[in-house]
């Protein structure tokens, strides 16, 4: 099997190939399928293990069925990993010892592979009284610092950070700080949040009522619901964070209620779950199932969509038995309800192939149908799992009561009657940014096309680059089949020409087919008017939505890709500005900065000086003295090396960032009430509030910011990995165009 583009084989070779030490590991991408395909069937009975390896291994052949990237990474390798994505975790408690339990359990899971979930509600807020002690708590978002801290620490699985969704219930009294903790561009970067609102706050909100901060039955504050509301969606237009989970509907549709509350979502929201729940992903690809693509008789092909839908839930539930899980609570949890999370990529390049625009009537109809033959045939699946294994532990028959359940047809529901289920949640659309790429580029999850077609940046081993172009797989097919011929500008639409409604409409209909929940991000214009950008949210909760993750360019995040402007500018200017250092003139101003760390006897000082280039202040070299001897080798280096990167130009924010999460196995500190992991990460806290200096000697800060949008062009965001301005933000995680870098978080 070929790759259709060279990006995918560098996907491939880089995240999904097992390459141990010697000659063994996959060869080739066939013996990649090969070898998950093994492993899932291990779980079943030794006379059935061929016939289902077989079955297996036809389904994820030709980018059909696309596990989710720990299952491809991880599966039959014998690695100390988790083939789960994402977990939630437990519910944390309001005490020290059982809040640092808590992180130590969270390193554990990122560590194995595995995102995780937090919700913060049950931490006390800032300044509520710790008895005993004699002090005021700190608050749930200090707490939260140290998490961040942590996450930055851990290399998940040897080849990714970890990612962490960070939610906090509306009406706990810290609300506020947490809605605008995103507009400080450094603080808690390893999170994604989310505000839990409830039904009760929607209420508030429709009458303009008051709505009370409380915690423990004591209310700490009353504000007007209407305020809260526009500040939250300020900070999300403004920063495009938090996002929004409404989470008594999330609860009042769960398929286990009878048996579970689900606190917090998983980093990317497609997955709400209840203390120690796991999420296992998998997606059908929709663009490998149309027939007869761009022509009158275009398809897809329902009855293979159903094959793959029964063997995909099959090969899902054997993973739950072969999987490695962190934590002990995270088994019992898994196993005791066999939740998987089945869902599709690839549908817009399959709409795009049956004519139907994204968003528009037709194209919202034909997803539902499709999501329908998966829900109707994943409950089959189950059920007939259930005859032939056992349903899971918990099942109980007033799961047929559940709102997902009562929308099956007759013939379903009495399989499921006669039978149980053998899993007690099936379906879910997740992130496949990176699997999705190594599909031939297909459209993401139920994203709109991000970019019909765009160049990216290919470092030669001289060290130089040459572009090569990106073609999503619905222009490549179009290519194949009409040459030179344009392709309709009617159906090949993207991202950057679609409005929120279309998006909108897309969500509400699949969320309809769907028992858990949707990572999807509704793309705004840069210039929405502010009222219009907050109805977007008001309209999910009106259309059914259970969650919402709006992105709007902004100067904390940056701009998504901008392929017009690729076109615009040459890329070449900067890049050769970078590579020249620029000469050190006779006299340069700049800033001393005294830093106290309590393992060291003696300050540290650290000098930043800049220069005029251009019309523009830059910094252009770093001094770093102490008295402490013990410090002066490195520092020396830390100087020399530094000031190196500076004097080249370009963008240094990374400097600061890469010291920032450097952490000391001795312990870090606290600064300014903020935990700091190392005193190399105070030395990248000091240049990044230099960077952020306007010239004057003032911190270019919007004090206003919660009142004042930001109406004004922002450079596109580079990619921590490769560098390129090609980083943009869907399904609530950072993915680059260029080298196919991903993180959820």
């Amino acid at each position: 099997m070929a790759f259709d583009n060279p990006l995918a084989s560098e996907i491939w070779a880089s995240k999904y190939r097992f390459a141990p030490a010697g000659d063994a590991g996959d060869k080739s991408v066939e013996e990649t399928w090969t070898r998950i395909a093994t492993a899932v069937a291990e779980a079943e009975p030794p006379k059935l293990r061929k016939a289902w390896r077989e079955r297996f291994l036809g389904s994820l052949q030709d980018f059909q069925f696309l596990p989710a990237g720990r299952i491809i990474a991880g599966a039959g390798t014998a690695r100390s990993v988790t083939l789960f994505n994402c977990f939630v975790m437990g519910e944390i408690p309001d005490d020290l010892g059982g809040i640092f339990g808590h992180i130590q359990e969270a390193a554990r899971t990122l560590q194995q592979g595995g995102g995780v979930g937090m919700d913060f509600s049950t931490i006390r807020p800032a300044g509520a009284p710790v008895h005993g002690v004699g002090a005021d708590a700190s608050g749930p978002l200090s707490f939260m610092d140290v998490w961040d801290a942590m996450c930055r620490t851990i290399l998940s699985a040897g080849q990714r950070r970890g990612a962490m969704m960070g939610c906090l219930r509306i009406d706990h009294p810290d609300i506020e700080a947490f809605i605008d903790a995103k507009r400080d561009g450094a603080r808690l970067r390893n999170f994604n949040l989310s505000v839990l609102v409830t039904d009760a706050f929607l209420q508030a909100l429709s009458r303009d009522g008051d709505w009370p901060l409380t915690f423990g039955g004591t209310t700490f504050k009353v504000v007007r619901a209407a305020d809260l509301w526009r500040r939250l969606m300020q900070a999300t237009y403004d920063c495009a964070e938090p996002g929004v989970i409404f989470i008594d509907r999330v609860n009042e549709k769960n398929n286990l209620a009878y048996c579970e509350q689900i606190i917090a979502s998983n980093p990317c929201g497609e997955q709400m779950l209840p203390p120690y729940g796991a999420c296992l992903l998998g997606s059908i690809n929709l663009a490998r199932l149309v027939d007869a693509p761009f022509t009158p008789r275009a398809g897809l092909d329902e009855a293979r969509l159903a094959d793959l839908t029964r063997t995909a839930v099959r090969f899902l539930d054997n993973v739950i038995d072969i999987s490695r899980y962190p934590l002990e609570a995270q088994e019992l949890e898994a196993k005791a309800k066999r939740r998987i999370g089945l869902g599709v990529t690839g549908l817009a390049d399959a709409l795009i192939f049956c004519g139907a625009r994204y968003g528009a009537p037709e194209a919202v109809e034909l997803t539902r149908r499709w999501l329908a033959v998966i829900r109707r045939e994943a409950y089959r699946a189950s059920a007939e799992l259930a005859a032939e294994k056992g349903p899971f532990p918990l099942y109980d028959p007033q799961i047929l009561d559940r709102p997902n359940l009562q929308a099956l047809d007759e013939e379903t529901r009495g399989l499921i009657l006669r039978h149980g289920l053998r899993n007690g949640c099936l379906t879910s659309i997740a992130p496949t940014g990176t699997t999705s790429l190594l599909a031939g580029n297909v459209s993401s999850g139920i994203e709109p096309v991000f970019a019909i077609s765009y160049d990216r940046k290919i470092r030669q081993p001289d060290g130089s680059t040459q572009a090569e172009t990106v073609e999503d797989y619905a222009l490549a097919v179009w290519k194949r089949l009409h040459g030179s011929e344009p392709p309709p500008e009617d159906v090949f639409v993207s991202a950057q020409t679609l409005t929120p409604a279309d998006h909108l409409r897309m969500q509400a209909a699949a969320q309809e087919m769907i028992d858990s929940s949707i990572s999807k991000t509704v793309n705004c214009p840069e210039t929405i008017a502010f009222d219009d950008f907050a109805d977007v949210y008001l309209e999910g909760w009106r259309t059914g939505c259970k969650g919402l993750t709006t992105y709007r360019p902004n100067a904390v995040t940056g701009s998504v890709l901008s392929v017009a402007a690729a076109t615009e500018t040459s890329p070449q200017a900067p890049q050769a500005a970078a590579d020249a250092l620029t000469p050190r003139p006779d006299r340069l101003e700049g800033a001393t900065y005294k830093l106290k760390w309590p393992e060291s006897a003696h300050a540290v000082y650290v000098t930043i000086n800049d220069a005029q280039v251009g019309g523009a202040r830059r910094p252009m070299e770093i001094f770093i003295n102490s008295k402490n001897m013990e410090h002066y080798a490195w520092t020396l280096g830390l100087t020399r090396m530094i000031s190196a990167v500076f004097r080249r130009g370009g963008d240094v924010s990374f400097v600061a960032e890469e010291l920032k999460a450097v952490f000391d196995p001795r312990g870090g500190a606290w600064l300014d009430g903020r935990y700091v992991p190392s005193l190399l990460a105070a030395i990248g806290g000091v240049i990044e509030r230099h960077l952020r200096l306007d010239g004057t000697g003032s911190e270019a800060a919007l004090e206003n910011a919660a009142s004042v949008p930001i109406m004004r062009a922002i450079p596109p965001s580079p990619c921590p990995q490769c560098g390129s301005a090609a980083l943009h933000r869907q399904e609530g995680c950072d993915t680059c165009s260029d080298c196919g870098y991903s993180k959820c978080g």
